[in-house]
């Protein structure tokens, strides 16, 4: 009996034996994973790559053909504004020609075809040796259409009209030509194409008043955005500001002429927008409880051409417009010296009476 007894001893006593140095083992722990040491130098920001390389080899057929495509007929909005007539804008290193008061005379003269802000297309593209003319609302010259370049003559040899005589000058439209650093017109993308033509043209603008906005100095456009008007602002910043006065009243105080637009009738608050030309010059609002209030202090600062040139620029118009005075006859405010040769076209000799068309004269016998 005493035998399974101490072999049920045994066995229990090699069991305890073999846990033990597995449960007095530590157990091994995870090292972490090496961290890589901070960099003491802060990261330098990437330099933005040039708009186009300046290896930028010649525009090739492909592209020229893909451009053509991609912007004739496209819709944009202006960001400046287009003088009538014959002259457009160009565009070159992000600055337009012309510009300033030179712009500001030729819009003066002869009228915007276009405003900043306005919607457009790009009617006509033509990619030339050193620069891209881009036709905007049909150009500044008509183009000819296929048939007007065709001639006929007729059974006496005269030659037979096709088409109505029509003015070649299109006041509708105009131009713009954007040229290059080089000599030429390099290889380029239709979206950096895009990104050149910002100054001038808005491609990505939603609507006319998003396009407007980004014209207009940054104190302009948050009073426009908040629906307010500064003294100092043109017609326009109104309109986008209050939009179409409800009321107009044509006034004058001594020699100064001017319109007060009227926004907004009792019992609300309103305002009495007054307007010298293109100005704002005094803004008063009437409140409810009857406080009045006048701002006749500039608030906004707008360039002006410059008005000594302008009166020059008008005197120096073609030579073909209008006037009353017959050919070879100076103008009344041209002083001549006493002793100069009269310019006038010499006048027809005089016929004696009996000489004259239809009389007869008798013959001596």
């Amino acid at each position: 009996m005493q035998h399974p007894r101490g072999a049920s001893f045994l066995l229990v006593a090699l069991f305890l034996s073999a846990m033990l140095p597995a449960q007095s083992a530590p157990p091994a722990l995870a090292q972490p994973a090496a961290q890589p040491a901070p960099s003491t130098q802060s990261p330098q920001p990437p330099t933005p790559a040039p708009l186009i390389p300046a290896n930028a080899p010649h525009m090739s057929r492909q592209t020229r053909y893909q451009i053509i495509k991609d912007f004739e007929t496209q819709l944009v909005y202006t960001r400046t504004a287009f003088p009538m007539g014959t002259k457009g804008l160009s565009l070159k290193d992000g600055v337009i020609t012309p510009n300033g008061q030179e712009l500001g005379q030729l819009l003066a003269l002869w009228g915007p075809a276009l405003k900043p802000g306005d919607p457009a297309q790009i009617s006509f593209v033509q990619i030339k040796d050193d620069h891209i003319h881009f036709d905007i609302n049909g150009g500044a010259m008509r183009r000819k259409k296929w048939y007007q370049h065709i001639t006929l003559e007729g059974a006496s040899g005269m030659p037979v009209q096709l088409s109505p005589n029509e003015t070649q000058q299109n006041p509708h439209g105009s131009y713009l030509e954007i040229y290059f650093d080089k000599r030429y017109v390099p290889e380029m993308t239709e979206q950096q194409l895009r990104d050149l033509l910002f100054p001038v043209l808005d491609f990505s603008a939603h609507n006319k008043e998003e396009a407007y906005l980004d014209t207009v100095p940054a104190k302009a456009k948050q009073a426009i955005e908040e629906h307010r008007v500064l003294v100092g602002m043109n017609s326009e910043m109104v309109l986008h500001a209050k939009g179409r006065p409800p009321k107009k009243v044509r006034e004058k105080d001594g020699e100064t002429e001017y319109e007060e637009w009227i926004y907004g009738e009792p019992p609300q608050d309103v305002d009495f927008v007054r307007i010298v030309g293109d100005e704002v010059v005094r803004i008063e609002t009437m409140k409810v409880g009857g406080e009045k209030i006048v701002r006749t202090e500039k608030e906004l600062i707008l360039e002006k051409p410059d008005k000594e040139t302008e009166a020059k620029k008008e005197e120096e118009r073609s030579p073909t417009a209008p006037t009353l005075r017959r050919p070879g006859e100076a103008p009344e405010n041209v002083p001549e010296p006493a002793n100069a040769p009269s310019t006038l076209p010499p006048a027809p000799p005089t016929q004696g009476p009996g000489s004259g068309p239809g009389q007869m004269v008798a013959s001596r016998g």
